[in-house]
């Protein structure tokens, strides 16, 4: 099942097309170009960066994938979890990015 963080990120570039893209992910519809970022599902990890049709995959579907970010591309997506790093580590002086946005 997918969430939504109520703090979503997103890419200079999707910005306009925002609602656009939630609610083809949201009716499981593909679409170009556009990439998730999620709490990583390893706990090593800080977040994935996931192309949205992977979502389409059954296995997500039973997945519980909370999204808290959206980028056009995957360079953007990047950048936008450089921001977003930076943000939680400049808030609270770690990298404890679930604490952060839940």
């Amino acid at each position: 099942m997918i969430h939504w963080n109520s703090r979503l990120y997103v890419g200079d570039k999707l910005k306009k097309k925002k609602d656009k893209a939630i609610d083809s992910i949201n009716n499981r519809k593909a679409i170009y170009g556009v990439y998730c970022i999620t709490f990583a599902s390893h706990p090593d990890n800080l977040f994935d960066i996931i192309d949205a049709n992977e979502l389409l995959f059954p296995h997500y579907k039973r997945s519980e994938i909370c999204i808290v970010g959206l980028a056009k591309g995957k360079d953007e997506a990047i950048s936008l979890v450089q921001e977003m790093l930076m943000e939680v580590y400049k808030e609270t002086g770690d990298f404890k990015v679930k604490n952060y946005f839940t």
